[in-house]
């Protein structure tokens, strides 16, 4: 699933050195990698490879630089893609293609750089960006633990000390130290002392220098590292201190995402959008996820239907059109087609190229299907969708879990109705504030569906006890979560929900068909089309990236089973 593209840098990283004749070139420099890049020139660089490294999909920069997303393994691992390259049956390695550009995308582009701004910011006394710097280390570290555990930490980005050969240290040692840097980059972005000759603005891709909510975003990043170690820490003096203060996101306009842009002279869209323009297309929706959303899965949501397909899923073959399509399909209902996880079927790789249903507007800035279908080229969509780090709606569902674990008191049944409610609505307000398609596209959140939606929704929660309320909770915060998956991988380690597809247990196989229905023929969601298989347990956690491991000689012997490599926060 190789659907790297390639993009110009955002901004000038090479530079033209002009000497005069009478003057020789210091051989010892590279002046295609200048030294002394100024921190509104590395902050929107850091930011955009953030986006990159996490999301779906991939990046190849001037050729022959690659940046490759956490989402793109991760959404097969939770189940809301499938693929048929190694995340298929748990099987990336960590020679992975993309667990490679993201290993290296952000130790190198996004930690090497910030220790640069918090280094250069402090001696010049510009503590905005050192203070964002901060907090934007602390993110990036605890997505590094939370996928792979222990990581290099104390020792990493000190080339200039002459530490080429990093520790790993303990994820359990690298957490507290998170905390401590966002409380240092929240007193360096309210420092009204400090000189700050130079201030973010535009060059800030995320808030625009908006410093107060980036503080927002450094008190909610607190409060999910805090939901992350509740297992194994009491967090409830900690986490009634946050919302007692209250100086959290509070509104999808202060939403922590990293915006991504139409295509331009610069292409920066959206990683995932790839598939609209690729040779090759690779990303299928998960049956699973699908059946989830149709109403049809008997544990979950079963006869609810979610107003939000069209949105999230894209039929290149229209419902009138499926009989017109590529008959050797794994599973197909209607215009929707895809193909299973872990299949050992006879069409598992047929190609579906024209056929295939792609990632919708919502998540990566497609299509919206208004069910007429046609196939999908570079303009299709506008790509600008975000990937979203920590929405309003995340902020919700992490005070829904905590009030229903019992962490801290309030009223679980209304925080996750709020918690739905934003969900809708932010949909909205990504397509029209971001995505800004040229197609007319519904308002989701208006529409009666989602009203009906919510109410069953909060009818199936209302009849269940205290563990099930918690799956309804996480496997909203799930669907919700579509297009990007790290969180989403760290939430089902730690509470077991949403249920994902088990190929051994035949009872949980999606249904489908592998030929058009006929007359007489209902759909049946508990029937099993094609073969399935799994031959590995789930993974606790990633491989390390192999490399590092062969190259540094502090490294650890790579993990002989990921499914017994537990974080430490799953006791």
């Amino acid at each position: 699933m190789k659907m790297i593209r390639k993009i110009k840098y955002l901004l000038p990283i090479a530079f033209i050195l002009v000497a005069s004749c009478s003057k020789q070139l210091d051989i010892n420099v590279d002046p295609n990698n200048p030294q002394n890049l100024s921190e509104s020139k590395l902050l929107p660089r850091i930011e955009r490879y953030l986006g990159y490294s996490l999301s779906i999909g991939g990046q190849t920069v001037d050729g022959d630089q690659q940046v490759g997303g956490l989402s793109e393994i991760l959404s097969v691992y939770t189940h809301q893609l499938t693929t048929r390259e190694d995340p298929d049956q748990y099987g990336a390695t960590g020679g992975s293609y993309y667990l490679q550009g993201s290993w290296n995308g952000l130790y190198k582009d996004v930690l090497m750089n910030l220790k640069i701004i918090i280094d250069k910011g402090t001696e010049a006394g510009n503590l905005k960006y050192v203070g964002i710097a901060k907090i934007l280390k602390a993110f990036t570290y605890s997505q590094l633990v939370d996928v792979f555990g222990d990581v290099p930490f104390s020792e990493a980005s000190q080339l200039e000390d002459q530490v080429y050969n990093a520790k790993f240290d303990k994820g359990s040692e690298i957490y507290p130290q998170l905390f401590t840097l966002i409380d240092e980059g929240i007193s360096d972005l309210s420092n009204t002392e400090a000189l700050n000759l130079s201030e973010p603005d535009a060059d800030d891709v995320i808030y625009k220098g908006n410093v107060d909510n980036w503080i927002k975003a450094a008190n909610t990043l607190k409060l999910k590292l805090y939901t992350q170690i509740r297992l194994v820490q009491d967090v409830s003096s900690d986490v009634n201190k946050l919302l007692t203060e209250g100086n959290l996101i509070s509104s999808a306009s202060e939403s922590f995402v990293i915006p991504f842009g139409p295509n331009a002279s610069t292409d920066d869209r959206n990683s995932g959008y790839g598939d609209y323009f690729a040779s090759q297309r690779g990303h299928y929706i998960s049956p699973w996820f699908y059946e989830i959303l149709k109403g049809y899965n008997p544990n979950i949501n079963t006869g609810i239907e979610d107003p939000r397909l069209p949105y999230y899923i894209y039929n290149q073959r229209g419902a009138d059109q499926a009989t017109e399509s590529n008959a050797q399909t794994e599973y197909r209902e209607g215009g929707f087609i895809t193909i299973y996880f872990g299949s050992v079927g006879q069409y598992r790789d047929q190609t579906q190229q024209n056929n295939m249903s792609l990632l919708g507007i919502y998540p990566v800035g497609g299509k919206y299907d208004d069910g007429k279908g046609g196939n999908a080229s570079a303009n299709s969509g506008t790509g600008a969708a975000p990937y979203r780090l920590i929405t309003y709606a995340d902020r919700l569902y992490l005070e829904a879990e905590l009030m229903n674990t019992g962490v801290i008191s309030g009223d679980a049944r209304a925080k996750f109705e709020e918690a739905v409610d934003e969900s809708f609505k932010q949909v909205d307000y990504i397509i029209t504030g971001f995505v800004k398609p040229t197609q007319t596209v519904p308002e989701l959140y208006s529409n009666p569906a989602t009203a009906d939606y919510i109410d069953a929704i909060l009818a199936k929660y209302d009849a269940g006890n205290t563990a099930k309320k918690l799956e309804y909770i996480m496997t909203q915060k799930w669907l919700s979560s579509y297009g990007g998956s790290v969180d989403q991988y760290t939430d089902y380690r730690r509470t077991g929900y949403p249920i994902f597809f088990d190929p051994r247990d035949p009872s949980m196989a999606p249904g489908g068909r592998v030929q058009p229905p006929v007359d007489g023929d209902p759909f049946n969601p508990n029937k099993p089309s094609v073969p399935v298989q799994l031959n590995r347990n789930y993974p606790q956690s990633l491989p390390w990236y192999q490399t590092e491991l062969e190259t540094n000689a502090s490294a650890p012997s790579q993990k002989t089973d990921p499914s017994t490599y537990k974080v430490f926060w799953r006791p």
